[in-house]
């Protein structure tokens, strides 16, 4: 408040200033040249200097709000094209995240063509028309953003293999990736790219291919790494057996894949099972109980046990003692207490085979282990626990089925 009164203080000296000094003398200009001929008082032009002074001032300004107005007066200033794009930008990034696609495209299509940088806007955009199946125009708006900005060729081809894999496009996207991996051999996003395609397309040959880049050049970490190879050398030799491979096809093929572990791989436990369960649908039962018991000797595994009551060994008796050996360490493993009775059963010890049943039965309920005794009994004439023993096979089989709603009985 003080600051004012004393700027109204300094203004009102001023003006009486001015005042005394008009009334002292008022002062005499002279303007001549050629015909031109200008005289008044000092104070009257300095008063005309003030007001061009202010014209020209008002001009300028005027000029450069025409220039750089909002939209008011000129909706073509940079200013406005600037606020513009920004919108465009804010709306477009906002629709795509929503899944709004048509106005996600537009909004950064045009942002995209404004831009100095739009390698991202284009990208936006691409996925959105991707997304309505506008596949040519995302195809389009790639090839767009590798115009504008050559430099982000893997960047840009590494988002065109993800929208091929999306639209269902493996092919293309495979051949999009394997161009990439020879001018990029050590791209880590590459690498992960192509080891989920191929997982995807089924290619388990091409991911045991492509593991010793992977664990090079660091793609996954160690325990995801080994998840990955476990499961690749299990699906392989899955395959093995039903793919014909230097002219052999079945048994020899699937023997063929297994030789191609080394001896550590030959010792995991789900490459053993995988190798055994093949084994087994082919016919080689023998094969398969001798592979699975060198295992199981070697290290105990639950699933292994599990699968060995599934299996004919040359001499059931010893394939059983073989079994009732690994309890007195493993007493409550329902998985080989299910074995044993499946065992029995081969040999047609029926009391004992319902003891490991029913024993398997109170450590786990499992479905397998119900409808071995519900088999058992129904033979033996208990017709009605047989059927208790079905129905709770069929609950534990898969529990989305008790969830289900089902019809009103129908009365006669």
């Amino acid at each position: 408040m003080k600051r004012l009164y004393v700027i109204v203080f300094l203004v009102i000296a001023a003006a009486a200033a001015l005042g005394l000094a008009i009334a002292e003398h008022s002062g005499y200009v002279l303007i001549a040249y050629k015909s031109f001929r200008f005289e008044s008082s000092l104070w009257a032009t300095l008063a005309l200097v003030a007001v061009l002074w202010l014209v020209v001032w008002g001009i300028k300004a005027l000029i450069e709000l025409v220039m750089t107005s909002s939209g008011v007066v000129n909706p073509w200033s940079r200013r406005n094209r600037s606020r513009r794009v920004q919108v465009a930008i804010e709306h477009g990034q906002l629709d795509l995240a929503e899944g709004r696609w048509a106005s996600a495209q537009r909004h950064l299509h045009r942002a995209a063509e404004a831009e100095r940088q739009p390698l991202l806007y284009y990208l936006g955009a691409a996925r959105a028309a991707n997304e309505q199946g506008k596949y040519e125009e995302s195809d389009n708006l790639l090839e767009r953003a590798l115009e504008r900005q050559p430099q982000a060729e893997l960047a840009i081809a590494l988002n065109h293999a993800q929208l091929q894999t999306d639209r269902g496009d493996t092919e293309g996207a495979l051949a999009t990736l394997q161009a990439m991996h020879e001018r990029h051999p050590h791209n880590v996003q590459t690498l992960r790219q192509l080891q989920r395609l191929h997982q995807q397309r089924g290619d388990w040959s091409a991911v045991i291919r492509l593991l010793p880049e992977l664990r090079k050049d660091k793609v996954l970490p160690p325990a995801e790494l080994a998840d990955l190879e476990r499961r690749a050398w299990g699906e392989n030799l899955s395959l093995a057996a039903h793919r014909e491979e230097d002219g052999t096809v079945g048994l020899q093929s699937l023997n063929n894949a297994w030789q191609r572990l080394t001896s550590a791989q030959r010792q995991e436990p789900q490459l053993v099972l995988a190798y055994a369960e093949q084994l087994r649908l082919l016919g080689a039962q023998v094969e398969a109980e001798e592979v699975l018991r060198t295992a199981l000797k070697r290290d105990y595994n639950s699933h292994l046990a599990r699968l060995y009551g599934l299996v004919r060994g040359s001499d059931p008796a010893r394939q059983l003692q073989t079994a009732e050996g690994w309890l007195k360490d493993h007493p409550a493993d329902p998985s080989l207490l299910l074995t044993l009775g499946r065992l029995c059963l081969q040999s047609s010890l029926w009391g004992k085979a319902r003891d490991y049943l029913e024993s398997s039965l109170r450590v786990q309920r499992n479905p397998e282990a119900c409808a071995e005794l519900a088999r058992l009994l129904a033979q033996l004439g208990d017709t009605e626990r047989s059927n208790q023993l079905f129905q709770e096979g069929l609950g534990l089989l898969d529990e989305r089925l008790l969830a289900a709603p089902l019809p009103a009985p129908v009365h006669a």
